[in-house]
């Protein structure tokens, strides 16, 4: 899997860099500006791109323009974002196209080397990883809102694991569910929340995380 990793702190991006090599990712570019991340993600085309929102040269948003302005030309590439904080806007802007291979994590997750392996690999496969925090965020901004009100207990939990992006089975794993249990629950999600349903999990997680931030 070939990675191209966008960080402006030297002493972060090499120990990322040696993260993402001990576990037999190849790091094809290892860039620190936003200008650099662009010309690196068009050149490079890899399989995935790890990248910090705040780049030089104005420390803003340059690695999240930067990597949807490839996403542009480059239809579909996935794009897993680092953030020292939770910003709405954010995974506003990364949902915006509706198409997959995309991720959002607070930086704090890459202390944890397997959780930020594994959303790596899932947004490198096409998939979402969405940080818990995050999906906190949007439930709680939508507290007030009347469908997502009538969600029982065990629904919100099952809404925040799918918003994550964990499939049924995950899903159940982490909630000792059965697979017609989390089926039943997320058909009543789906409904609650006037979503039409879909086999395909990372439709579903595209579908609930356009529902949570468009309200």
């Amino acid at each position: 899997m070939r990675v191209v990793l966008a960080e402006d702190l030297h002493l972060l991006r090499e120990g990322l860099v040696h993260l993402l090599r001990a576990h037999g990712l190849e790091v094809v570019a290892a860039v620190e500006s936003g200008p650099e991340l662009l010309d690196a993600l068009v050149r490079e085309r890899p399989d995935v791109a790890v990248v910090d929102v705040r780049l030089p040269p104005t420390f803003t948003d340059e690695g999240l323009q930067a990597s949807l302005a490839a996403r542009k030309r480059i239809p579909g590439l996935p794009v897993l974002v680092l953030s020292q904080h939770v910003e709405q806007l954010y995974a506003r802007e990364l949902l915006a196209d509706g198409s997959g291979g995309i991720g959002y994590l607070l930086k704090d997750r890459v202390f944890n080397s397997e959780q930020f392996i594994d959303a790596v690999r899932r947004v490198a496969a096409g998939g979402t990883a969405m940080d818990p925090e995050v999906i906190a965020k949007l439930l709680a901004s939508n507290a007030r809102n009347e469908p997502v009100g009538r969600l029982t207990p065990r629904e919100r939990e099952v809404l925040e694991l799918m918003a994550e992006g964990r499939s049924n089975a995950a899903i159940g794993q982490r909630l000792y569910l059965s697979d017609s249990a989390v089926g039943k629950h997320t058909a009543n999600i789906f409904a609650k929340l006037g979503l039409a349903p879909s086999d395909d999990d990372n439709r579903r997680v595209l579908a609930v995380l356009a529902y949570l931030n468009d309200k």
